[in-house]
């Protein structure tokens, strides 16, 4: 129980990537943090192959004091959670006042819009590399990138060595 009395958020919206959100919550469950998934709404998201998750708080209800990280699951749900400003407000926040912030796949979008990639070093999925390099990151083709409080992968296949990085950042 490593990281009792750590509570974590993350991100739902339609079209999430199934293994990028399901396996950092239970993972991080099991470590004993509290996890919450916050999305746009209260309200039930459907993944990309039709698994339901029901976001316990609205963004907008949501405080990033409340929270020692942040998890931004991949997938299609990115492109739809980067026009929410509660969402990129609450990202922002947690980044500023050193809380982790995880990112896979097409999670990076969100960080992207969030306006705290410039001079990091990060990691994506290679379909949206250019998006990150255009806004400020340097990108890194790694399973897994750590950048201070910053934690970024690429795929499900990189999944065994994200969530031990976003666990051990969690517990600095």
């Amino acid at each position: 129980m490593s990281l009792k009395g750590k509570r974590i958020a993350i991100l739902a919206e339609d079209m999430y990537e199934d293994l990028e959100l399901w396996y950092p919550y239970y993972r991080l469950v099991e470590e004993g943090a509290e996890v919450k998934i916050i999305g746009p709404e209260t309200k039930e998201y459907q993944s990309k192959h039709g698994y339901p998750v029901q976001a316990d708080l609205s963004a907008n209800k949501a405080k990033a004091d409340n929270f020692d990280g942040v998890v931004v699951p991949g997938g299609f749900a990115p492109d739809r959670l980067r026009r929410y400003p509660a969402i990129l407000n609450l990202v922002r926040v947690v980044f500023e006042k050193g809380g982790v912030v995880a990112s896979i796949c097409h999670g990076a979008w969100v960080l992207i819009s969030a306006g705290i990639m410039k001079g990091k070093r990060a990691t994506c999925v290679s379909a949206i590399k250019d998006d990150l390099i255009n806004a400020g990151a340097i990108y890194l083709n790694q399973e897994v990138v750590i950048d201070g409080n910053l934690v970024t992968s690429r795929t499900p296949l990189d999944l065994p060595a994200y969530l031990p990085a976003i666990i051990a950042a969690i517990k600095k």
